[in-house]
C-alpha cells in the first residue's frame, strides 16, 4: 500500500500523465476475454491487486504480486498525502450529490486538502467535451475517475491525450 502511494505521489512529480488502475478478479477475468481491454489495462503505469483473489492468482502462476492493494486504500493514502503538498485533486463520477458529499467529508477531515472541481458520473458523449475542458481549466494535478470497471479505464485511455492532469486514477464507482 505505501509502496503504490509512493508511487502516485512520484507520479505527481513527473511530466506527462500516468495511469493508475486497480483491477480486482471480475476486472482481470473480462481482460481476459477481451484483448482490448487487456491492452488498456497493461497501458498503465501502475496496477495493483484489488482483491487477494488477484493475489492468489498471482502465486499460482509463479509471479507473485507482494499484497492486495485495494484502490480505496491507495486513494486514501495519496488524499493523506496531497493535503500536506498542495496538490490539487479533481473528482469525477458517482450519482449526482456524491462528489459534493465527499468533498464535505474530507473537508472536515483534511482542512487544507484542494478539491478544484467535480462532475458527477451521468453524463452523454455530447459532455465529454466539457468535462475534460472542466478537468483541464481546474488545473487538477491529479484526477480520481469513479465510474465503475471497466468504464473508468476506458474513459481514461480514451481521453488521456486531451488531460492536463499528472495521474488519472480509477477507483470505482
Amino acid at each position: 500500500h505505501d509502496e503504490a502511494v509512493d508511487k502516485v505521489m512520484s507520479m505527481l512529480g513527473e511530466n506527462g500523465n500516468h495511469a493508475v488502475f486497480t483491477p480486482n478478479s471480475e476486472i482481470i477475468l473480462a481482460a481476459y476475454h477481451d484483448p482490448e481491454f487487456c491492452a488498456l489495462l497493461n497501458s498503465a503505469e501502475l496496477l495493483t491487486a484489488d482483491g487477494i483473489g488477484v493475489v492468489y492468482a498471482s502465486r499460482i502462476l509463479k509471479n507473485p504480486v507482494p499484497e492486495r492493494v485495494a484502490g480505496y486504500d491507495v486513494a486514501c493514502g495519496v488524499i493523506d498525502k496531497i493535503a500536506q503538498t498542495g496538490h490539487r485533486l479533481y473528482m469525477f463520477g458517482g450519482k449526482p450529490g456524491v462528489a459534493e458529499k465527499a468533498k464535505e467529508n474530507l473537508a472536515a477531515k483534511y482542512p487544507f486538502l484542494n478539491i478544484v472541481g467535480m462532475h458527477n458520473g451521468y453524463f452523454g458523449p455530447e459532455e465529454v467535451d466539457g468535462i475534460v475542458e472542466d478537468i483541464n481549466n481546474s488545473g487538477a494535478d491529479l484526477l480520481f475517475v469513479c465510474l465503475g470497471a471497466p468504464t473508468q479505464e476506458k474513459w481514461i485511455c480514451a481521453n488521456r491525450d486531451r488531460l492536463n492532469c499528472h495521474v488519472m486514477m480509477g477507483i470505482g464507482g
